[in-house]
């Protein structure tokens, strides 16, 4: 689990570590997402300590991804069948795994360069921003749909990212689902997992 965790989140954090932490000006989801690259490369490639790279990266992904929109999705039907505690212990545990995951991440990306090309509005609630990671001499071109909420149109929120037509957010509920499924349906086995990631070192 531990791995796969790690390949599915490899892409996701790469993406929200584009975050800045200073507020986007822009309600637009285009400009949004524009804003979010534009400002990246100052956290990235700036002098400042690890420590400060670390907390401003987390303060983005608490206030530009929609971690318990995320949360819940993807643990699907299953979240019918959470009480109230359960499902406040679920969204508190993956929000500890998701900025563990961000933060362990971090040092990996250096300075990514996206080219933020378009936006669909696929209804009141999600508009779809295309994107493009430029190639280098060790990757080729990727592909990057983000998946933004403009329920509250002054405040979008990252719900998801896909790449090269892959929904991460999906490809996440699936690896949940399979852990679940393979306790006979229970959940705590699923909580056990995020625990042990996230008291690993």
């Amino acid at each position: 689990m531990k791995k796969k965790f790690l390949i599915f989140f490899v892409n996701f954090l790469l993406l929200f570590s584009l975050t800045n932490y200073t507020k986007a000006a822009s309600s637009d989801p285009k400009q949004f997402i524009q804003e979010i690259v534009d400002k990246a490369k100052k956290i990235l490639v700036a002098t400042n300590s690890q420590e400060y790279k670390v907390e401003k990266l987390t303060e983005i992904a608490k206030s530009k991804v929609d971690i318990k929109g995320v949360a819940l999705y993807t643990l699907g039907s299953y979240r019918k069948d959470l009480t109230k505690e359960q499902k406040k212990e679920y969204t508190i545990l993956f929000e500890k795994y998701f900025l563990k995951t961000f933060v362990s991440r971090l040092t990996d990306y250096s300075e990514p360069k996206i080219d933020v090309v378009s936006a669909v509005k696929k209804n009141e609630k999600y508009t779809i921003v295309s994107s493009i990671l430029l190639a280098t001499n060790k990757r080729a071109e990727v592909k990057i749909d983000w998946r933004v909420y403009t329920k509250d149109p002054d405040k979008p929120l990252i719900r998801d990212l896909i790449i090269e037509g892959l929904s991460l957010a999906r490809t996440q509920k699936e690896e949940f689902s399979s852990i679940i499924e393979s306790n006979d349906g229970d959940i705590n086995a699923l909580f056990s997992k995020l625990k042990e990631f996230i008291n690993s070192k």
